[in-house]
C-alpha cells in the first residue's frame, strides 16, 4: 500500500504570499510519521512550499501512482482546492483511493461523500484512524465498518461508524515526519516569525467551547454522542526532544506554535521555559495564548521564564470589549482580565509582539458596537488588532444557528477566509461592515503608532512592523486596484472581500 498526503495548490493570504512565508501544515507530519511506523509506505507533496502548481502536481500523482491519497483542511477556506485534487487523482487512475480529513470534512459528512470523487472521510483525529483504513484498504476482502472514526458510501448508502477515542498519551507518537517535508522551503522570510519559522505543537484541543470555533470540535471527547471539550499536551521533554531536531538538524530558529492554547497547564509552562533556557537556544517562538492564563503565570513568575526563554510574539482571543457580548459567543473570561492581561504585556515585557483577535459583525452590531472593538484595542494598546468579521464555520453552534435563521448570504466556502463579511447584521449590510473594517484598520495603525514600532529597540518587534507596513501598503494597493476596477463583479472567481491571491504558478 502506497500512501501519498497531499497539500494542493491553493490561493494564497494576501499578507502571507509567496514572497513572505509558508508554514508547514502540522498535520502532514504527524499522519505520515504513523503510517511509516506501520510500514505503510507514504510520501508527502506540500505543493505551497515547493510552489507546485496544477499541471505538476498531475505529473507527480502519476509519477508516484499510489494506491490511495489523502487530503485534509479545518479551513473551509480551502476545501475546494482539496477537493479538486482527489478529482484529479481519479481522473488519472479512477482506482485510487481517495480520503479526505481535517476540521471541514469532518463538519459536512453528507456533503463530502455526496462527490464522486471522495472515497473516505476520516472524522477526528487522524493517525491510528488513516493506518487502519490503509492496511484495510490492501485487503481482498475489507470490512470498513470495524474501522472506527470513518465515513463512506456503499450502495449509495452512507455509511459513518463509530466515533474513535482520542489518542491518550500523545508522547506515544513518534516524532513527526519532517524529514518527509522540504524544510529548507518553510521560513524562508526576512521578516514574519524570523528566523527560519516552522510549525510546532505541544497540545491537541482546547479547554473552552466558544460559539464560532470549530477547532475544539474536531479533538473534543465524544461521551455518549455529546462532544466536550478536551485538553491534551506531549511531555516536556517530549516536546523539548523535537524543538532540538528542528533547531539542530533543519536550523529553524523561529518557532509557531500551532495549539489552539498553549499555555493551558502552569506546571508545563514553567518547566518547558526552565529546559528551553537551560539549552540556551537562540530562537523566537510564538503561541496562542489565553489572557487569564498569562495573568496567573505572571503572578506566579512563570510568565518571566517564558519570556526569557525566547518567547516574542502572542496571539490572544481578545474578540469582544463588553462582558455581555463575550457570553453570547461562550467565552469564559472578562474584559477586564484582557485589560490587566495587555498592561502587564506592555509594562513587563515590552519585548513581546502583541496580537489580539477581535471577532465584528455579530447580529447586534451597528457602527457604535464595531467602533467600541477599536476604541478597545486602542485602550489596551495592542500592537496588531486583527479584526475579524464573524463567520459561521461548518461543524459550531453559529454555523447551526446561522442555516436555521437563513444568515448566510454568501454559501461559496472561499470566502470563508475570516476576512469577508458573509452575513449581515440586523443593522448593518455586508458592505457596510466591509467599509467599516478598513475605515477601522486605518484609524488604528496611525503614522505614530507605526514609527513607535519601528523604532522599537526591540529587533523582533521592529521587524514585525516593518512586516506589518510592507503588507498593508501592499494590501491597499490592492484593494484600490479592486474598487475602482468598474467591471468587477460578485460572484466570480475571485471572491472575499480581501482577495485571496492567485499565486504565477498556481495553474503551472
Amino acid at each position: 500500500m502506497k500512501v501519498l498526503l497531499v497539500n494542493p495548490p491553493r490561493y494564497v493570504w494576501p499578507f502571507m504570499n509567496e514572497q513572505d512565508n509558508f508554514l508547514l501544515p502540522q498535520s502532514l507530519p504527524c499522519l505520515a510519521a504513523v503510517l511509516r511506523e506501520n510500514e505503510i509506505n507514504v510520501k508527502i507533496i506540500d505543493c505551497m512550499p515547493l510552489k507546485m502548481g496544477w499541471k505538476s502536481l498531475e505529473k507527480s500523482i502519476q509519477k508516484e501512482s499510489p494506491d490511495a491519497i489523502g487530503v485534509g483542511t479545518s479551513e473551509s477556506l480551502f476545501s475546494n482546492e482539496s477537493l479538486r485534487a482527489l478529482e484529479l487523482a481519479k481522473k488519472i487512475d479512477s482506482e485510487i483511493f481517495t480520503i479526505v480529513g481535517g476540521g471541514h470534512f469532518s463538519h459536512l459528512i453528507d456533503e463530502t461523500l455526496r462527490n464522486q470523487f471522495v472515497d473516505f472521510a476520516v472524522i477526528g483525529e487522524g493517525e491510528h484512524t488513516l493506518t487502519e483504513l490503509a492496511k484495510e484498504l490492501e485487503k481482498p476482502r475489507s470490512n470498513f465498518k470495524k474501522i472506527k472514526g470513518i465515513a463512506f458510501r456503499k450502495e449509495r448508502k452512507i455509511i459513518r461508524t463509530g466515533p474513535r477515542p482520542l489518542i491518550e498519551n500523545l508522547d506515544d507518537l513518534p516524532l513527526p515526519a519532517y524529514d518527509l517535508m522540504p524544510m529548507d522551503k518553510y521560513g524562508k522570510s526576512s521578516y514574519l516569525f524570523h528566523p527560519g519559522g516552522t510549525t510546532i505543537h505541544h497540545s491537541r484541543g482546547c479547554i473552552g467551547s466558544c460559539d464560532f470555533c470549530s477547532c475544539w470540535i474536531q479533538m473534543a471527547e465524544n461521551k455518549n454522542g455529546k462532544l466536550l471539550p478536551r485538553w491534551r499536551t506531549k511531555s516536556v521533554a517530549r516536546t523539548i526532544e523535537e524543538v532540538e531536531l528542528l533547531y539542530t538538524k533543519y536550523k529553524k530558529k523561529g518557532l509557531v506554535f500551532t495549539d489552539d492554547t498553549f499555555n493551558v497547564d502552569p506546571k508545563w509552562n514553567e518547566k518547558f521555559a526552565d529546559e528551553l533556557t537551560e539549552r540556551d537556544l537562540d530562537m523566537n517562538w510564538f503561541a496562542f495564548m489565553r489572557s487569564d492564563f498569562i495573568v496567573r503565570d505572571d503572578s506566579l513568575g512563570i510568565m518571566k521564564k517564558m519570556v526569557d526563554s525566547g518567547l516574542s510574539q502572542v496571539c490572544i482571543g481578545v474578540e469582544r470589549a463588553f462582558d455581555k457580548d463575550l457570553h453570547l459567543l461562550n467565552k469564559s473570561y472578562s474584559s477586564e482580565i484582557t485589560k490587566k492581561c495587555f498592561k502587564i504585556l506592555k509594562d513587563k515585557y515590552p519585548q513581546v509582539f502583541r496580537e489580539a483577535t477581535f471577532i465584528v459583525g455579530l447580529r447586534d452590531d451597528n457602527r457604535q458596537t464595531m467602533l467600541e472593538q477599536l476604541d478597545f484595542a486602542k485602550e489596551i494598546d495592542a500592537d496588531y488588532p486583527a479584526f475579524h468579521p464573524v463567520t459561521p464555520v461548518p461543524g459550531t453552534v453559529l454555523w447551526e444557528r446561522a442555516k436555521k435563521e437563513n444568515w448566510l448570504e454568501i454559501d461559496d466556502f472561499r470566502a470563508f477566509d475570516w476576512l469577508t463579511p458573509v452575513v449581515s447584521t440586523k443593522y448593518l449590510k455586508r458592505e457596510e461592515i466591509e467599509d467599516l473594517l478598513i475605515d477601522m484598520n486605518k484609524k488604528y495603525m496611525t503614522i505614530t503608532r507605526l514609527l513607535r514600532g519601528l523604532a522599537s529597540r526591540h529587533k523582533y518587534k521592529r521587524k514585525m512592523y516593518i512586516w506589518f507596513l510592507l503588507v498593508t501598503s501592499k494590501m491597499i494597493f490592492d484593494m484600490a486596484k479592486y474598487y475602482l476596477n468598474p467591471l468587477r463583479k460578485e460572484g466570480n472567481d475571485e471572491v472575499g472581500f480581501m482577495k485571496l491571491l492567485k499565486p504565477k504558478w498556481y495553474d503551472s
